[in-house]
């Protein structure tokens, strides 16, 4: 079975799914990873995936919400349908409910294919809850596929009780999940960074509403104003929101304890991680979140929203503290047991990477490669 011929449809090939489809090709030779965006491989994967780009990946946004995901439309080249017709797959893996899963799924019927949904995660910018027509898709787009795989419980719960799919054709794996080898970093990074005040808070994401800085900024104003100020929140990301928060940290007497890095390159993000002591993802939104795996797989205490997909990982008091994504002040409580107890960061730290010991892109692969099988006795 393991000559099967199998198709990914991505629309964008990000970073972060290439560590467990690099470990599933290898268990199925014969696989495609078609894709809108190939941003490139990471760093010690390069060739590891046979990637087609089809056509140009776009966003078309609907009706824009900077604090949520926003009512967008993503083209994808109908060029995929040629694609697939000269590869003939047995096995398409398909992400989320988008136009080249609508096309997979048509085409079902004529070419005999199977169809195996991929659904990051569940979180209200998604999941249109509210929308008939677009649950009365999803659900037809659910009933006509083999399977759905998704990364979360709450992406399972949204599947099963929202869409109706049946619960032993939904698999409950985390498959979004970095790989330490392309996390390397760069000891000069290590180096600029040795002089920052200890503590170091890390945040790693676009300078955007959606992702939560301005609370995490408020809560760095609470500590203030309770007299902590022996720590340094070090923000990684550039983004439409970075003068306004930069004059709301000047305003409120922070730009001793704020470093700015701006944004890095993929292949840089492990030095921040490495060099920082625990990680704050204050998100308002975010269907998975693999920022948060990254930190635990690098033995980080966390600090994650509630609004993360990847919040269900961080068992609070083990490897870190959950949280609600409108309340400044318990973030600022939870910041300031580290400042109080900071003992507690490498114990935590090592909890993360205990965690995170179960979430390899070894058991991502095999998981998927298990599917595959089952799908294919159908």
């Amino acid at each position: 079975m393991n000559d099967l011929r199998i198709a990914w449809l991505l629309p964008v090939a990000w970073f972060y799914w290439q560590p467990a489809l690099s470990k599933f090709t290898r268990l199925f030779p014969d696989t495609v990873i078609f894709t809108g965006l190939f941003p490139g491989f990471s760093k010690g994967l390069e060739g590891t995936l046979h990637v087609e780009i089809v056509g140009k990946f776009r966003v078309i946004e609907v009706n824009r919400d900077d604090s949520s995901y926003g009512d967008n439309f993503t083209y994808l080249s109908p060029a995929i349908v040629g694609h697939l017709l000269a590869y003939r797959p047995q096995v398409i893996f398909t992400s989320s409910f988008g136009v080249w899963s609508i096309l997979a799924l048509a085409l079902k019927v004529v070419m005999g294919w199977r169809v195996v949904i991929a659904y990051e995660g569940s979180s209200p910018g998604v999941d249109y809850r509210h929308s008939a027509l677009r649950l009365f898709v999803r659900r037809l787009m659910v009933r006509l596929s083999d399977a759905c795989i998704t990364n979360s419980q709450a992406g399972k719960d949204y599947l099963v009780n929202i869409l109706y799919a049946k619960p032993d054709w939904v698999f409950l794996q985390p498959y979004e999940i970095p790989d330490e080898q392309t996390l390397p970093g760069s000891g000069e990074i290590g180096d600029r960074l040795s002089t920052l005040q200890r503590p170091i808070f890390l945040f790693v994401g676009h300078l955007i509403p959606r992702k939560g800085l301005p609370l995490l900024l408020q809560a760095c104003a609470i500590l203030r104003q309770r007299g902590y100020d022996q720590y340094t929140l070090l923000v990684v990301g550039d983004g439409s929101q970075k003068e306004e928060l930069q004059a709301f940290c000047a305003e409120q007497n922070l730009s001793d304890r704020i470093q700015w890095a701006g944004r890095v390159s993929y292949d840089e993000i492990g030095s921040y991680f490495k060099q920082s002591d625990v990680f704050v993802f204050p998100t308002l939104e975010d269907t998975w979140g693999v920022v948060t795996l990254e930190a635990m797989l690098l033995g980080k205490p966390v600090l994650c929203s509630k609004g993360a997909g990847t919040s269900e990982l961080v068992v609070s008091g083990k490897n870190g503290f959950v949280f609600p994504p409108d309340d400044a002040n318990a973030l600022a409580d939870l910041m300031q047991k580290f400042l109080d107890y900071p003992e507690m960061i490498p114990a935590m730290g090592a909890q993360s990477q205990q965690i995170m010991a179960q979430y390899t892109p070894e058991a991502a692969a095999e998981c998927l490669s298990q599917v595959t099988k089952l799908v294919m006795q159908q």
